[in-house]
């Protein structure tokens, strides 16, 4: 029996993930979204992946350009969150009075995010309503003085240390 996609959704939820901005350039033109069906995949060669939604603009940039780049979101960031998931109606450019740098690729990276990673497409994945764009990655950096922002059950949510338990 196959699970209707609102249970799955509701099961989703319960899985707390990192905040990632997936940016890319095609002509000029600069495109972003906020995504959280981003992972490693390997060191040898480095590897990451990203699923985007077919529907997005983002998407067809990527298709287009073969590139992309990933700004890991850090607490405080709550807002650029927002404005590249589309929830600031008021926003066009999504781009707007951001500050960003390029790395290798030309792909905007987003100021303040506690890591960035530059990417070439290697290879994509058609699946249903999502493409997986397996990206080689050309440039990497962090900053490991800030915390993560995590999302978890719709709200964002930021780490606290816990000590081992003593069993």
């Amino acid at each position: 029996m196959a699970v209707d996609s609102e249970m799955l959704r509701l099961t989703m939820r319960q899985w707390s993930t990192g905040v990632t901005v997936v940016t890319t350039v095609a002509g000029g033109e600069r495109a972003g979204m906020t995504v959280s069906s981003f992972t490693s995949v390997s060191l040898e060669p480095p590897l990451v992946l990203v699923c985007l939604n077919k529907g997005a603009y983002a998407h067809d940039l990527v298709m287009r350009s073969g590139v992309y780049a990933i700004s890991m979101l850090g607490v405080g960031q709550e807002w650029l969150s927002n404005r590249f998931a589309g929830l600031e109606p008021n926003v066009v450019d999504r781009f707007e009075g951001l500050d960003v740098f390029t790395a290798e690729t030309g792909s905007p990276l987003l100021p303040g995010a506690i890591a960035w990673l530059d990417c070439i497409v290697k290879s994509k994945h058609d699946v249903s309503t999502h493409t997986i764009f397996f990206g080689e990655v050309v440039f990497a950096g962090y900053d490991a003085e800030r915390a993560p922002l995590v999302y978890h059950n719709r709200a964002y949510h930021a780490l606290v240390a816990v000590e081992p338990s003593q069993t």
